[in-house]
């Protein structure tokens, strides 16, 4: 007689990544974030000339015209940080093993930045699409803002095969809402319509935004496990495909190169941090080598 696990509840995820992840977070990073967070909640304090290693997204071009000479803006950091979720819910969100899909990854890293941020004062708050801009939850502080944050996740429906998702409605949608200079994750698999790096680069612009691919192993390389029916997760096609043949599964990875080359471009035409995600990946490790790469990129 087999047993079902009983669902997951807001309380036992974040009991489980306070336990499983966050406390080793803090082993590995001595709580401090800075790596991961420096840079945003910031107001401008004074203008001085462009050195070699500013970041040219603070060069004033405004006065760089008048004075003919480049300028950056210098600013000065807020006690307070307000962190936005820009959350991709889309169907394609849902592949994935039974074990591990790209939505669960998702409510992990939000539960687990949201209390990391939550914890040192600072508020947090998400955009939600699935198709069609939904929900929002407005910034709020303290471990209630975390687990309805949680909450409004696990409770999210699976949606069926949809229109091919479309970023550029969650983007704009975080340009209308956002209106102070925030910390912005936007956390999708990025299978999407193009044209989404335009309005993530306008973002970028007004706020510290950070990147979060998420992918399954299984979408870059198949496994040699005979005939299969494939379904497309965003327009519900279904094809029927040998993965024993070796030419399939080599043209499957070419075609995925090809995708990985024009994300990379894409997010650089953006000028945003990205943070790669597998479904696979140990979400400690992943986010400690994440924060030393900005901090180190910042020296």
């Amino acid at each position: 007689m087999s047993m079902q696990m009983p669902a997951p509840t807001p309380e036992r995820v974040l009991q489980r990544l306070d336990w499983q992840v966050i406390r080793r977070l803090d082993g590995l990073l001595q709580g401090d974030y800075r790596g991961l967070f420096r840079g945003h909640g910031i107001d401008f304090a004074d203008l001085r000339e462009y050195q070699p290693e500013d970041d040219v997204r603070h060069i004033d071009w405004n006065v760089t015209a008048r004075m003919d000479t480049p300028y950056v803006r210098q600013f000065i950091e807020d006690r307070e940080v307000t962190g936005w979720f820009l959350l991709d819910l889309s169907p394609s969100m849902d592949f994935g093993t039974v074990q591990t899909q790209k939505r669960a990854t998702l409510i992990d890293f939000v539960a687990t930045v949201a209390r990391l941020l939550t914890r040192h004062g600072n508020r947090v708050g998400s955009i939600a699409y699935g198709g069609a801009v939904g929900g929002t939850i407005p910034p709020r502080g303290g471990r209630l803002q975390v687990l309805r944050l949680t909450d409004d996740l696990l409770r999210q429906p699976q949606l069926p095969s949809a229109p091919f998702t479309d970023l550029t409605a969650l983007l704009d949608a975080g340009l209308r809402t956002i209106k102070r200079r925030s910390l912005v994750f936007v956390i999708s698999d990025f299978i999407s319509a193009p044209g989404w790096d335009r309005p993530l680069r306008l973002l970028s612009q007004r706020h510290e935004v950070l990147a979060i691919r998420l992918w399954d192993p299984r979408e870059v390389e198949l496994p040699d496990i005979g005939p299969i029916i494939m379904q497309d997760a965003e327009t519900g096609e279904q094809l029927y495909v040998d993965t024993r043949d070796k030419g399939f599964r080599r043209r499957f990875r070419e075609a995925a190169g090809r995708r990985e080359a024009a994300l990379t471009t894409a997010f650089g035409r953006a000028g945003v941090d990205t943070l790669s995600l597998s479904t696979e990946d140990d979400l400690v490790r992943a986010i400690a080598h994440f924060a030393m790469r900005r901090r180190q990129r910042r020296k």
